[in-house]
């Protein structure tokens, strides 16, 4: 049996108001009637309410300091303010004090019946209407991937997905959610036969239609043209390591006061879809095989001990020399929030450079903790709760601070990333020697021991533009949400690294990465 919705209301004359509360009583609601605010936060203290009308002009506790007390103990709550006065002041205190709505007095019962349904039943037509929507985008997204599909296609249909998937966790329905999840799956199966297909093709090629945009040539497509339409104002490449689509997605709205909009497009990650090999790529400008070949001092093999990323700003200059692009740069990695704040306190110190880069390094290192820390297991157990988290972190964060800081400069933003990550689900196993890398989304090494069907297998690095170390290294790659597995200790390390996120392999998440440009308001 459905649960009868509860209804406070706060009126020093709720005497007078007795109609209307039977009429509202008469369309199955219980209505709870109190003369003051004191008495409403009694009441709230006893029992459950799903929305509260609150007079403002009361005598004793007013309705806006009553609003406050309520939000105190239930910000959730919703409140619906009444008010005899339309002065503006007034209604920006209650609308900033986080009102659900407000009535002007004198009110009619259909009027009272019209907000409640709007704060109560809100969110079930909301929900409602995105599942029709999406109902229908199932059949059309379902019949492109039936169809040959091209990379722009890949781009529009993973940007629906991930549209979806935010709108429909909003919802609360499983069983749209399980079909939505089903989708994604296909998706993705779709799209590895696509990857193996063309990839090899795709690494040798240059910039011939059709051909999807590489980690290595993204910086010198784009990057001449924005400095050069920036017409003087200072340009900034801010690279967030491991920035998946939807989490983008999700911090983006919090910058449109500031920035607008001028491109919102993707690019392919190579593969792997790791730091040491996406990133290099895209400073560089060259894929891993020419980094090696070309400034072997500025690679560093699997076996290395230390970072694999530390000549990204000899990399970077490098390639900006290659382009041409004259006038004062800079290049800053942020790995901590010290790092952060000082970058933030020291900003000023980029006026008048040409470019300057930002490495922000916190959603790799929050990936990674995933797996190491049993709070943020907790924390960011599926992919909502991990968008979630990323916007909780963002809108407290040094890189929010340093886009306030780019905005004032009146800035061009590229924002972009290295690759994304993938939450793993199924086992393969793998073998290897001693030397082969601990990725658990691609292996390196030779003599690696797999079932061919199980991996996508590159056995000439070359033609996938990838260092070799030796005559027989190989490389594979896990598709869709599967992770690699050595035999010993297999149940334990599938146990502690199902449901984790993971980057270096085949998917939608990992490969297709957002490339945004910004323009300051």
């Amino acid at each position: 049996m459905t649960r009868q919705p509860h209804i406070l209301w706060a009126d020093d004359e709720i005497d007078i108001l007795k109609p209307h509360i039977l009429f509202l009583e008469g369309k199955d609601y219980k209505v709870t009637g109190v003369n003051s605010g004191t008495e409403a936060l009694d009441e709230i203290d006893n029992q459950a309410f799903d929305v509260v009308f609150l007079d403002e002009n009361m005598p004793g506790l007013n309705g806006i300091e009553t609003l406050q007390r309520i939000k105190e103990k239930r910000p959730h709550l919703p409140v619906i303010m009444i008010t005899k006065s339309e002065e503006e002041h007034i209604m920006e205190e209650a609308i900033g004090s986080k009102i659900s709505n407000y009535l002007i007095k004198p009110v009619n019962p259909n009027q009272i019946l019209l907000a409640v349904k709007k704060v109560l039943d809100g969110k079930r037509l909301l929900s409602e209407k995105a599942m029709g929507d999406y109902q229908k985008e199932f059949r059309d997204i379902g019949m492109k991937l039936m169809g040959r599909m091209e990379i722009e296609d890949w781009y529009d249909v993973y940007g629906r997905l991930v549209f979806w998937d935010i709108e429909l966790r909003k919802a609360e329905d499983q069983s749209m959610q399980d079909v939505l999840t089903m989708q994604f799956d296909d998706a993705n199966r779709q799209f590895g036969k696509f990857i193996e297909s063309g990839y090899e093709d795709w690494v040798s090629a240059g910039d011939e239609d059709g051909v999807p945009l590489l980690s290595h040539r993204v910086l010198p497509t784009v990057l001449p043209k924005v400095i050069e339409e920036a017409d003087g104002r200072p340009t900034y490449l801010v690279v967030v390591d491991n920035l998946r689509l939807d989490q983008w997605m999700t911090i983006a709205p919090q910058l449109k006061d500031l920035f607008r909009v001028s491109e919102n497009s993707s690019y392919l990650s190579i593969l792997p879809t790791s730091t040491q090999y996406a990133r290099n790529a895209l400073f560089a400008g060259m894929m891993p095989a020419d980094i090696q070949r070309i400034t072997p001092q500025y690679w560093r093999t699997e076996d290395d001990e230390g970072s694999k990323n530390q000549f990204e700003e000899e990399l970077l200059n490098g390639m900006l020399s290659r382009l041409g692009l004259d006038g004062k740069t800079s290049y800053h990695k942020v790995t901590n929030l010290a790092a952060g704040k000082k970058l933030v306190d020291s900003f000023h110190e980029t006026k008048g450079e040409v470019l300057t880069t930002v490495v922000y390094n916190f959603v790799d290192m929050l990936s990674h903790a995933r797996t190491d820390m049993d709070v943020i297991k907790e924390l960011a157990d599926d992919e909502a709760a991990y968008r979630s988290l990323t916007l909780t972190w963002f809108e407290h964060s040094a890189l929010k601070e340093l886009f306030d800081k780019m905005a004032e400069a009146g800035g061009r933003v590229i924002v972009t990333t290295d690759h994304g990550t993938v939450r793993v689900k199924q086992e393969v196993k793998v073998r290897g020697d001693r030397s082969t890398n601990s990725n658990l989304r691609y292996k390196v090494g030779k003599n690696l021991g797999y079932e061919s069907k199980e991996v996508f297998e590159c056995l000439n690095p070359e033609k996938f533009g990838l260092p070799k170390q030796n005559l027989s290294t190989g490389y594979v790659f896990a598709r869709d949400k599967d992770f690699f597995v050595y035999p010993n200790n297999y149940h334990q390390f599938v146990k502690y690294f199902k449901d984790t996120f993971q980057h270096g392999g085949v998917s939608l998440e990992e490969m297709i990465v957002p490339l945004a440009i910004l323009d300051a308001k």
